[in-house]
């Protein structure tokens, strides 16, 4: 099921995102150092001829000298691409380069992405075969049937690495467990409820054969297909695989199999369930209405005849969604994990299992606390969130174990705690913060403010967080050229578009008084109110924050931040008892690093420098994070001693004073608060662990490193994130592309942070 099927974009716009940066999705970056001829050396000739005779010696050891262990190939031939049908092997690409960006951002699964010009079953498994030597295991994808089953089975006889087809399983695992919990919740037994399915190709076949190995009996399963219900008998469209589902029944059509069954599962076409059908099924129906985009009948249809239904789809704007992205990345993870040679029966059962026991679990404080979710076990609620943080672990670790119980594993795990503690380490927890951050903006959508509507890059961001549900954007700009760059981009509707146009909005005169009334014993006079008001875009934006026609502002692209500030400053105040400043955060694999205050304040005093520390802690717990604040200078512990120390010190004795929950120690250079090996020259150090939240001394150096950091480090680097204000504002980089735009847009409308 596709992960965000409900989302809407224009063409433009999608192609403007695979082209953007630099073509596609995805690169090769080289996992140890390359900068010296001796590394250049070790990496090549002649180093590299030590592990190629040690691999020729003994090939298991190509696992610890190799990337192979850790290397998924996502191989199509495209003759099933999405719901778009047979396009062809180039056409897959992008889909098989999603899939590979998938792997790595869920379970940190190098992979790659494999496109065969084929559609003979035979030299697709000879080319796929050849390539065991390469990868630790191969996730088929976009094949249609009935070569899909062809291929999958010959592959997983010829070799000895996990091989899975997940049009097929990943559906039925995740079905499977949602399945378990309405079960559960209605106090049926697997062996005894009757279960109709509609739709006979891959995964409606994957799905039905799952659910019959955990208890299903196969005389209580009728499958159809479009042309009616696949009986004992039948002769018209059937095949191998549809004649392992046959049973003996009068039952002839879809209507007619529904009558007392317990459960539907659609994987087939939209709307193929009618209302009138639903009522004739047991009570307590359980509708798996699974077509993609559109399912059989939505919740909303469903229950309006049966309000005691439970109803999944696989669709993120109802709930429970069935959601391939909660299996595969962590079946395969577990799976390379033991070195299993296969993906068998009962290591899906197993993930099936797992997901499912995950759902029934209190989700926990900080979890919520991080990730917005206040889920809580039933009928809206029997598949766990996609972005769930804890799917790495758990479902990781029942596939591994489920191998090792099966005899698939080549490498037993001796300690599951410890294997549980590094799976969970391998993620950033910001990543699925923002991705819950997102989420949380389309369930409570909000009206921002993008005070630069005729600037393309900014109103490119401003379509997607439409399109893609966040919100309503409040456009300031000129109106006529805003509805032509719309159009421009590919907008079929720009009139549906709100535009602000500071020089005939009938909102002017309410500004000018508002603003007259802030600023007259400031040396404003009206006049130069009403000029402000007509043309400076900052101020006109702000003022529509101020007066409540909008919830959130974000400018910045076309002037400095000190310049917008400065702007913004003369509408908006900061929050009562705060301290308006800016953090950056360093976005890695498997860790973030908050750096503040990098854009307010200039010689931060003590108490200041407290308050920076106390309220980026607290960003990074929102963000998941433990917070270990650091107090940097260039001076760690009084060595060397020089006059700019006293407001750090100042700054560590207030929070000694206060106790204020979280680590924090100080002064300190960089290497003491980030590097354990220095670190451990100080046993003194309040810090467990590297500092992720880094407080600097002044605005010179928290900004030049911030900059710095962002030209090294690119995408990595999100921010500067404005906090303290009275209203939700962000000022972006002049640099910023879209993406940044949207992300902080969203960040304004969530109330992450500000």
């Amino acid at each position: 099921m596709s992960e965000e099927s409900n989302v809407r974009f224009t063409e433009r716009e999608a192609l403007f995102y695979h082209n953007t940066i630099r073509p596609g999705k995805i690169e090769i970056i080289a996992s140890k150092p390359m900068a010296t001829q001796r590394d250049l050396s070790l990496a090549y000739s002649p180093g590299v001829a030590v592990p190629v005779r040690a691999i020729a010696e003994d090939p298991s050891t190509a696992y610890d000298y190799t990337a192979k262990g850790n290397l998924v190939a996502v191989i199509s031939n495209g003759t099933a691409i999405l719901g778009l049908g047979n396009l062809g092997a180039l056409a897959s690409k992008p889909v098989m380069e999603g899939k590979a960006v998938l792997f790595k951002r869920f379970a940190d699964v190098d992979s790659m992405d494999i496109e065969l010009a084929t559609e003979d079953a035979d030299a697709f498994i000879e080319a796929v075969a050849l390539l065991e030597p390469t990868f630790g295991g191969i996730n088929l994808e976009d094949i249609k049937a009935p070569e899909c089953f062809i291929i999958e089975q010959a592959l997983k006889e010829r070799l000895k690495i996990p091989v899975m087809h997940d049009d097929q399983h990943g559906t039925a695992i995740i079905s499977a467990a949602g399945l378990l919990n309405a079960c559960h919740l209605t106090g049926r037994r697997l062996e005894d409820v009757k279960v109709v399915v509609n739709g006979a190709g891959a995964a409606a076949i994957a799905c039905t054969a799952l659910i019959k190995a955990m208890g299903v009996r196969h005389d209580n399963v009728i499958m159809c297909d479009r042309s009616g219900v696949i009986y004992r008998g039948r002769e018209s469209g059937m095949d191998q695989w549809k004649s392992a589902h046959a049973v003996d029944t009068t039952a002839r059509s879809l209507e007619d199999a529904l009558v007392g069954a317990d459960i539907f599962l659609g994987l087939s076409a939209a709307g193929a369930l009618k209302p009138e059908w639903v009522l004739k099924m047991a009570p307590q129906p359980i509708i798996f209405a699974m077509a993609n985009p559109d399912p059989e009948i939505t919740p909303p249809d469903a229950k309006a005849v049966r309000p005691d239904c439970i109803v999944a789809t696989g669709r993120s704007d109802y709930p429970n969604q069935v959601n391939n992205v909660l299996g595969f990345p962590f079946i395969f993870r577990g799976a390379l994990d033991v070195r299993a040679t296969a993906i068998n029966e009962e290591m899906k059962i197993a993930a099936a299992e797992a997901i499912a026991q995950l759902a029934r679990e209190p989700v926990p404080e900080e979890v919520a606390a991080a990730y917005g979710m206040n889920h809580t076990f039933g009928l809206d609620y029997i598949i766990p969130a996609p972005f769930d943080p804890r799917l790495m672990e758990v479902v990781s670790s029942a596939v591994a174990k489920a191998a090792m119980d099966s005899g698939v594993a080549q490498k037993p795990i001796e300690d599951f705690d410890a294997y549980r503690t590094s799976l969970k380490a391998r993620l950033n927890p910001t990543t699925s913060v923002l991705t819950n951050v997102f989420a949380t903006a389309k369930d409570n959508p909000k009206r921002v403010v993008f005070a630069e509507a005729e600037n393309e890059v900014v109103l490119r961001a401003a379509i997607q967080f439409k399109d893609f549900g966040y919100g309503t954007p409040v456009l300031v700009g000129r109106t006529q050229p805003v509805l032509d760059l719309l159009t421009e981009l590919g907008v079929s509707d720009p009139s549906s578009y709100e535009i602000h146009n500071s020089a005939v909005s009938p909102l002017v005169p309410e500004m000018v008084e508002y603003l007259y009334e802030r600023l007259k014993r400031r040396g404003y006079l009206e006049r130069d109110v009403r000029r402000m008001v007509n043309q400076d875009r900052n101020v006109f934006a702000s003022l529509l924050v101020a007066l409540g026609h909008g919830d959130a502002l974000i400018t910045g692209m076309t002037r400095t931040f000190a310049q917008s500030m400065k702007e913004v400053r003369r509408v908006l105040d900061p929050k009562p008892g705060h301290l308006p400043f800016g953090i950056h955060l360093m976005v890695a694999k498997n860790y973030t690093v908050f750096l503040a205050d990098t854009t307010v304040n200039e010689r931060p005093s003590a108490e200041d420098l407290a308050h920076i520390a106390r309220e980026t802690a607290a960003v990074a717990r929102r963000m998941g994070h433990e917070p270990r604040v650091a107090f940097l200078s260039y001076s760690t512990f009084g060595n060397p001693y020089g006059r700019w120390l006293d407001s750090i010190r100042g700054a560590v004795a207030i929070l000694d004073a206060e106790n204020p929950g979280f680590e924090y120690e100080g002064e300190m250079a960089p290497d003491a608060a980030l590097n354990p090996k220095v670190m451990a020259n100080y046993p003194f150090s309040r810090l467990s662990g590297p500092a992720n939240v880094l407080i600097m001394p002044g605005l010179q150096s928290a900004n030049i490193s911030a900059k710095l950091l962002r030209e090294l480090a690119g995408n990595a680097v999100i921010g500067p994130m404005l906090l303290g204000m009275e209203k939700p504002v962000q000022i972006a980089p002049m640099t910023s592309i879209a993406p940044d735009i949207l992300t902080l847009a969203v960040l304004a409308a969530a109330g992450i942070v500000g």
